[in-house]
């Protein structure tokens, strides 16, 4: 399967919608992420604290971690991560929601990069 013209490269689009049933332990979770992370600036710190406190989107953003998901899979390595949250208004029975939906996600431009508002984290790794 490996010839000249295949890149080594995949595309892996996860989107998960997640029900968030206490907001507070939430928030209290990613600001114990935060204050264990020593390599953060004590500006940057408290900047990320009030985010987290404020907006439980973004308290999700900063626990989910791209490279969390792929790090136990062998023989591969995370060249580059991107992700987003955002509070969405959600009906599982709307046909808007299926995932079974073979199109291509509005939400992605031409070149395959998220276009879609929210809370967003990148990392390249490498």
């Amino acid at each position: 399967m490996s010839t000249p013209e295949t890149s080594r490269f995949v595309r892996l689009r996860v989107e998960l919608v997640l029900e968030v049933d206490d907001e507070d332990a939430l928030a209290k979770a990613a600001l114990r992420r935060i204050s264990a992370d020593e390599t953060v600036p004590a500006d940057e710190r408290a900047h990320a604290e009030s985010a987290v406190t404020e907006d439980t989107a973004e308290a999700l953003a900063y626990l989910v971690d791209p490279f969390d998901l792929v790090s136990e899979v062998p023989g591969v390595e995370l060249a580059q991560a991107s992700w987003s949250s955002e509070r969405i208004g959600y009906d599982p029975d709307s046909p808007e929601w299926d995932l079974d939906d073979d199109d291509v996600d509005e939400d992605f431009d031409d070149e395959g990069a998220e276009s879609a508002e929210g809370t967003e984290g990148a990392k390249r790794v490498g």
